[in-house]
């Protein structure tokens, strides 16, 4: 049995690009989930989720109940966080944006990924007496994956993209954020602990989270969670030939429902180029 799901963000309405997404995964699944991830408390709002489930059911999907929602479960990521620090593989960092853009901008060899620059690994090199002094003084820090510490512990790892066999590069996206001070988790953490606790076979998504991928194939062996196949697709483009975005002000569901487009015109709309 195949299991999927749509995991979207209350911060804004739904767009096209979201119902191809929610379209997608629907008809791949013997069962289909609905997650809501609103672990970000300053852009989530929930008029926003009540958004979503009624352009969802508008568009005639159906999912299983409960709906899971990330901010009731921060006790399950704090869990998976005790079992990460018990492997050794986190750190604190308490570098700030702008320290970090610094430090990248004096390192003509800082590292990079598919998107850019990575953490260069500054509070890494940290002794733990520095560590927890600084940690004893109140600073606000974010707990990083040491990613090449992670790698060594699980050996090469493989994950199934579309039925083919993809190595993992550990590294990718380089010692990402796991965790803030005032949040026990972040998106790469939640998701991984997410689709285990909740079954999920096939994990659907867009493909600009292809990269994201090699780092929780990593959390999945650390923590000796299942790892789902996954199948990344592509996007909505919008009139200029970029993907929909909320950011963009992409037209909404709801909006194209106001000027009296019907669910079946709104299906045939979400194609990906």
């Amino acid at each position: 049995m195949t299991v999927t799901r749509f995991a979207p963000s209350p911060t804004g309405h739904l767009h096209l690009g979201h119902a191809y997404s929610a379209l997608f995964a629907a008809a791949r699944g013997d069962r289909f989930l609905l997650r809501i991830e609103d672990i970000d408390i300053t852009r989530c709002r929930p008029e926003f989720e009540a958004a979503i489930y009624q352009d969802l059911a508008w568009l005639g999907l159906e999912w299983e109940m409960p709906v899971r929602r990330q901010s009731e479960h921060l006790d399950d990521y704090r869990h998976a966080l005790g079992g990460l620090e018990s492997r050794g593989v986190l750190y604190p960092c308490f570098c700030t944006r702008r320290q970090i853009k610094d430090e990248i901008a004096r390192s003509p060899s800082a590292p990079h990924g598919p998107d850019g620059p990575l953490y260069p690994g500054t509070c890494r090199r940290l002794d733990d007496a520095t560590r927890a002094r600084r940690m004893a003084d109140s600073e606000d820090y974010a707990l990083r994956l040491d990613a090449a510490r992670a790698a060594a512990l699980t050996g090469p790892l493989t994950f199934v993209e579309r039925g083919d066999t993809v190595a993992v590069d550990p590294g990718l996206l380089g010692d990402v954020v796991l965790a803030r001070k005032e949040i026990p988790t972040s998106y790469h953490l939640a998701v991984v602990v997410d689709d285990a606790l909740q079954g999920v076979t096939l994990v659907t998504r867009g493909q600009d989270l292809l990269p994201a991928t090699h780092v929780h194939r990593l959390l999945q062996a650390l923590l000796g969670l299942p790892a789902p196949a996954y199948h990344h697709h592509g996007f909505v483009l919008g009139p200029d030939g970029k993907r929909l975005a909320k950011r963009d002000g992409a037209q909404s569901l709801r909006a194209l429902r106001d000027a009296g487009r019907t669910p079946a015109e709104v299906r045939a709309m979400a194609v990906v180029a």
